[in-house]
């Protein structure tokens, strides 16, 4: 069984993840500036180290995570 803050903890360090993972996906830097204008493509990413397979599968259990298959994770919307 996982306590709340560590799900909590976990939870925050993924969606720090997705959030740094599309910000480098948005920003391709072929010479256009800071951005390319468009949207990140990236829905999914293997959660963070550091926490057990059973904080991830409580947090798909609560519903804040959907298992989107071979170790990744999105979040849900």
């Amino acid at each position: 069984m996982t306590d709340k803050p560590e799900l909590k903890v976990a939870l925050g360090k993924f969606k720090k993840r997705l959030k740094l993972y599309r910000l480098d996906d948005e920003s391709a830097m072929g010479g256009h500036g800071f951005t390319a204008g468009r949207s990140s493509n990236i829905v999914g990413i293997k959660p963070p180290d550091g926490f057990p397979q059973e904080v991830w599968d409580e947090l798909v259990a609560q519903g804040k995570l959907k298992a989107e298959g071979g170790g990744l994770y999105s979040l849900v919307r």
